[in-house]
């Protein structure tokens, strides 16, 4: 008989029976305030670069910073602050990996405000009410690390220790510091690049420098790592060697580098939308056992409310209702349907009404099933390596796959896409719509974990950061239609300029975006690479195979589909950072073993490495959403370079040796077990 699996219980920092006011005023105020400027600046920042930084730290050390100028402030006011105000930089990542297609493809010639504020509303409700049976099963019954949360966990609890807050406080200062001479200075590089010419194909190494995904790999471990690093070695070092030298490099390529990043970014990181698809439905299969005991033992608790009150349920373990969350899910698929019916009916797909129904129903059917599908992943993928490295533009795409084959297989024998321009572009927007409401659900419910996480650790009430998380959703999405229109109409979006007399050089290029609209338009022109799609899910297949042989023989390694993927996914200096701070990690519990050293004494250690860790992710990421704010004032990201001409050739190595440096005196403070005076 299969046993069920031992909860391990956190002991949180506040405890159950401690009664702290949460939802206060001042905190509800102070939240709307961060999540209006977590959104607005990490809107540019995707725009402009196609990358996001959590928010979750920056959020939680201003509203420490504020609330003490309060008397009677206290740390769940400030989880619950950070836990508002981290929704609004995740829906605008969201927003601005995919909406910004409908304007590079032509279907919106400016970003239409309710329609744009109903779609982010109904994709982050869901996103908010689908992580609620996904805490039991992944917060509290799994053994994920969620590192940010766990990062956040710690800066909020030093900030009520001085004495711990100096641990975070000097690696902190140190990431802010570099981050400031990688991005604003720009005296040292953020990566290096060593690629040349071998034949008629390139090959080549990437590192990145990021030292908040250092500390994000100390805190996930080295297998994470291991795993991340197997899908990047097999895509850089061998599928794009492989792939240049039969079929050719980009003619456009200047260097062998931007070769290296076309071959990837236009073919192989298709094997990894695919082994992520495969991975993505295998893990549903494999979350249905703990997602049924989380819904069972919410209703067993809403049970026991109406029979006994709320006496003899945890504060600290206490949901929103599983039967609050049933019914609001069904209460979306009316808004969600409406916004499908208006927009098929007013494209350029001639149909008649009753297939404008039927189509709007199923699409509302796929959106719903994407969407837990996706949520899951990206819970799943938030606790295995952080809301940093979480793929959100890959679940957007996975979504993208799906409906437009439906589409396709549903009015293929009605209308020739190929042919039909006009159609093509509608039926690719209408994908691109349900891949908006998809990520926004997916990445609320990978940050709505995370903070979960901090909220366990620091002990918060659940329900009262799921209420917070949802009041963050509405205020982000009020606020970001206007925001990306005015960012629109300032740089112009892609090659889309508002105005004849705009410089395009100062476009906002959104990356992401440009690929989704690619994507989109090639699935319906017929142009889409699908080999590469099924190459992907040939792949996961394989290491899903080499993992259960590993988990037979009960090895201590193991080989998590979706690591794999990520590793094919991300590029090259997203994954080699995590792999410093998984190998820092292991060599330092490795040298405890050796060196015999007590139980005590490793937790010591192990809080060390963990707040240098926390300082590390919270430095880097309160310099990446502050300087968003000079960039947008002055339409630049040049605006702080200052390198001079005889170190401008050389700032990758500068970046390789301070990194370097900061890996050294990780290691010291981390292996150094001698308690402060």
């Amino acid at each position: 008989m299969r046993q069920e699996k031992t909860i391990k219980r956190v002991e949180p920092y506040i405890s159950a029976s401690t009664y702290l006011p949460e939802i206060t005023f001042k905190a509800v105020v102070l939240a709307i305030l961060l999540t209006c400027l977590m959104a607005a600046a990490n809107a540019y920042l995707v725009l402009k670069v196609g990358i996001s930084v959590s928010a979750c730290i920056p959020a939680a050390v201003i509203s420490m910073a504020v609330l003490k100028m309060f008397r009677d402030s206290n740390i769940l006011e400030n989880n619950i602050v950070q836990t508002a105000a981290s929704a609004g930089e995740t829906i605008a990542c969201a927003l601005a990996l995919v909406i910004p297609a409908l304007i590079m493809m032509g279907f919106w010639n400016a970003f239409p405000y309710w329609l744009m504020t109903s779609i982010t509303i109904v994709g982050g409700l869901l996103g908010v009410l689908l992580s609620v049976p996904l805490r039991r099963a992944m917060v509290v019954e799994s053994d994920l690390k969620f590192p940010e949360g766990v990062a956040t966990a710690e800066v909020l609890k030093a900030g009520n220790e001085s004495a711990s807050a100096r641990g975070i406080l000097f690696s902190a200062i140190a990431a802010a510091t570099i981050k400031f001479c990688q991005t604003g200075l720009q005296i040292f590089a953020d990566s290096i690049h060593v690629w040349g010419y071998v034949g008629n194909t390139v090959v080549g190494v990437t590192s990145g420098f990021s030292l908040a995904l250092v500390g994000a790999g100390y805190v996930v471990g080295l297998q994470v790592g291991i795993a991340a690093i197997v899908g990047t070695i097999g895509t850089w070092m061998f599928a794009v060697p492989l792939y240049g030298a039969l079929f050719g490099l980009p003619a456009d390529a200047p260097d062998a580098y931007a070769a290296a990043v076309g071959i990837w970014s236009s073919k192989i990181r298709i094997v990894g939308v695919g082994m992520m698809l495969f991975g993505g439905l295998w893990m549903m299969l494999e979350l249905f056992a703990p997602v049924r005991r989380a819904i069972a033992s919410s209703l067993e608790a809403v049970r026991k409310v109406k029979n006994t009150g709320t006496g003899g349920i945890l504060r600290t373990d206490s949901d929103i209702p599983i039967t609050y969350v049933i019914f609001g899910l069904v209460l979306l698929i009316l808004p969600i349907y409406i916004i499908f019916h208006n927009v098929i009916s007013g494209s350029n797909i001639q149909l008649s009404f009753s297939m404008i129904m039927g189509v709007s129903i199923i699409v509302t059917i796929l959106a719903f099933i994407l969407t837990a599908i996706g949520s899951s992943i990206a819970a799943y993928m938030s606790g295995l390596v952080g809301m940093t490295t979480m793929p959100v533009s890959g679940v957007a795409i996975m979504a993208t796959l799906v409906v437009s084959l439906v589409l396709m297989s549903l009015l293929g024998s009605h209308i020739n896409f190929s042919t039909n321009a006009d159609a093509a572009i509608s039926a690719a927007a209408i994908t691109i719509l349900v891949a908006t409401i998809v990520g926004c659900a997916a990445i609320i419910s990978g940050d709505n974990l995370q903070d979960l996480k901090s909220g366990q650790l620091v002990g918060s009430t659940p329900w009262k950061q799921q209420v917070m998380l949802a009041v963050g959703v509405v205020v982000s999405a009020l606020i970001l239609a206007p925001i990306f229109q005015l960012l629109f109409e300032a740089y112009g979006i892609g090659d889309v300029l508002p105005r004849s007399d705009m410089d395009p050089a100062q476009a906002l290029s959104a990356p992401k975006a440009a690929l989704m609209a690619a994507l989109s338009q090639a699935i319906f022109t017929q142009s889409m690479d699908w080999t590469m799609i099924m190459i992907g899910v040939v792949l996961g297949i394989v290491v899903l195979l080499i993992d259960n042989v590993l988990k037979k023989r009960q090895s201590v390694w193991r080989l998590p589909i979706l690591a794999v993927a990520i590793g094919i996914y991300m590029p090259f200096d997203i994954t080699t950072p995590l792999l410093m701070g998984g190998i820092l990690s292991f060599i330092i519990q490795k040298g405890f073993a050796k060196r015999k050293k007590t139980v005590a004494e490793k937790a010591l250690a192990e809080q060390r490495g963990l707040l240098f860790a926390s300082g590390l992710i919270a430095g880097e990421a309160l310099v990446g959403i502050f300087l968003a704010i000079p960039f947008v004032a002055y339409q630049s990201t040049n605006v702080f370079r200052i390198v001079p001409d005889a170190i401008k050739n050389s700032t990758d190595v500068l970046g390789l040796l301070v990194t370097l440096g900061m890996l050294y005196w990780f290691y010291r403070i981390a292996s150094n077990t001698v308690k402060e005076k």
